[in-house]
């Protein structure tokens, strides 16, 4: 028995979601400590530099490899509610000022143009290869 296109796409979508889900919790979900530098007072965090770091490269394979696959069309959008959902769930639990709206904004808006940007290259790519003479 042979999967439909639909059917196909629609599991893409779902590991793509669970995927993007799992880099959230693997670079980013379980450092909930802020830094609070005792000479100046000022704190920082939750996140160090090497985990953000991380965390984007983890996101644009994952973009890059499913635009392979998926229509970017389709990965942008399930790529960015997915990881916009899950760091507003644990911001908005964390932050008593509200101020985690603003980064949700953020979080967003750089998910949808990055996602969607990688996703085009990696649609791209994929064609040029799958024409090359083997």
């Amino acid at each position: 028995m042979t999967a439909t296109r639909g059917t196909r796409a629609l599991l893409g979508v779902l590991f793509l979601a669970a995927a993007t889900i799992g880099a959230w919790v693997l670079w980013l979900g379980w450092d909930t400590r802020y830094t609070v530098d005792a000479q100046t007072g000022a704190s920082s965090g939750p996140y160090e530099p090497w985990q953000v770091i991380g965390c984007v490269l983890t996101l644009v394979l994952l973009a890059g490899l499913a635009g392979t696959r998926l229509s970017p069309w389709l990965v942008a959008p399930v790529m960015t509610v997915a990881f916009t959902a899950v760091w507003s769930w644990r911001a908005a639990g964390t932050d008593d000022s509200g101020l985690w709206v603003v980064g949700g904004i953020l979080v967003l808006v750089g998910m949808a143009v990055g996602s969607t940007l990688v996703s085009l290259a990696g649609r791209r790519i994929g064609r040029r290869m799958a024409r090359r003479p083997a």
